[in-house]
């Protein structure tokens, strides 16, 4: 890399070194809501338990175990949050050169895995159920689907919001609103079950909450997958970006660039950039951080500098 010895302004080019600072009080945001409503459903997860226990609902259960699925990745995400807080911008000398921010994603990816489990769980007992009809309480069952709704939709209420920001938040933001939906199921079968003693209503509706998750936690699991493959996010067109990039005054090739995100509103890039021999850098820094920020909203770049008649970096196969 080409690099003037009377030029202080970094070829690198690094924007956003407030963004970590910046990504922490944004954990922060959420930390409240997340936190009211990980005691809410880890409470009525308990109360839901020994009613389904109690009253031998298979729908009662299904929806615990969402709700379990909610209390596990809320609680996740609330370390992520924790950890990215404290842990988030790497220190000097740190092994986690990017920091703990991560961690979000890998949150959200374990959250679609519980949930996926759960589903499979679910779908195979309801089968199981219909053959058998074991006798069910449908109005101890009733009451606690109520409540149940009560609070998920209290729940829903908190994460909304934080689930345009986070797809960590975004993860326990799903899983919440399956089980508002899974307790207006659970009630439906309870009424069904209470006036008209249809025991197969049941099973049916647990079934119905398993493959109505399912889309979603598949949608979920595959963008925390695409966010740890360090894949281009959807919204950027690469091919686009390096003929925008060639587009900058003196810059006559672009080459090894690469665009990932690395958790919720953090998409990072590099590239090589040439120019000319004895071409001032400053300006093409300049214009190509400029481009980053304001057209693709991507706010931490790193950029080498590289002189027309420098030769190497270009042999670089990955």
């Amino acid at each position: 890399m080409s690099h003037d010895p009377h030029d202080d302004h970094a070829d690198h080019g690094d924007l956003g070194h407030s963004h970590g600072p910046a990504l922490a009080r944004a954990g922060e945001r959420h930390r409240r809501p997340l936190s009211i409503s990980f005691v809410l459903i880890a409470g009525f997860f308990v109360v839901e338990v020994v009613a389904g226990f109690t009253t031998r609902s298979l729908a009662l259960l299904s929806d615990a175990g969402h709700m379990f699925t909610d209390v596990i990745g809320l609680g996740m995400a609330l370390a992520a949050i924790q950890l990215a807080s404290r842990f988030g911008s790497g220190e000097p000398g740190s092994s986690h050169t990017f920091g703990l921010y991560r961690l979000e994603i890998l949150a959200a990816f374990v959250n679609a895995l519980l949930l996926f489990a759960v589903a499979i769980w679910v779908l195979v007992e309801a089968v199981r159920r219909l053959r058998t009809e074991p006798e069910v309480l449908g109005v101890p069952m009733l009451i606690v689907a109520v409540l149940g709704l009560l609070v998920n939709l209290v729940a829903f209420a908190l994460l909304r919001a934080g689930a345009e920001e986070s797809v960590n938040v975004e993860g326990a933001y799903l899983e919440v609103l399956a089980d508002t939906v899974g307790s207006v199921g659970v009630i439906v079968a309870a009424l069904l079950l209470e006036v008209f003693g249809w025991a197969w209503a049941d099973p049916v509706v647990a079934a119905l909450i398993g493959i109505w998750i399912l889309p979603r936690t598949w949608r979920l699991g595959r963008r925390a997958v695409h966010i740890l493959l360090q894949a281009a996010p959807d919204r950027i067109d690469l091919r686009r970006l390096e003929h925008d990039l060639c587009s900058i005054d003196d810059v006559l090739a672009v080459h090894d660039l690469h665009v990932w995100t690395l958790t919720s509103e953090m998409d990072a890039a590099s590239a090589h950039l040439v120019v000319p021999a004895g071409t001032d850098h400053h300006g093409v820094l300049d214009q190509a951080r400029s481009l980053l920020a304001t057209r693709y909203r991507v706010e931490h770049g790193t950029f080498q500098i590289e002189p027309s008649d420098h030769r190497g970096c270009s042999d670089v196969t990955w």
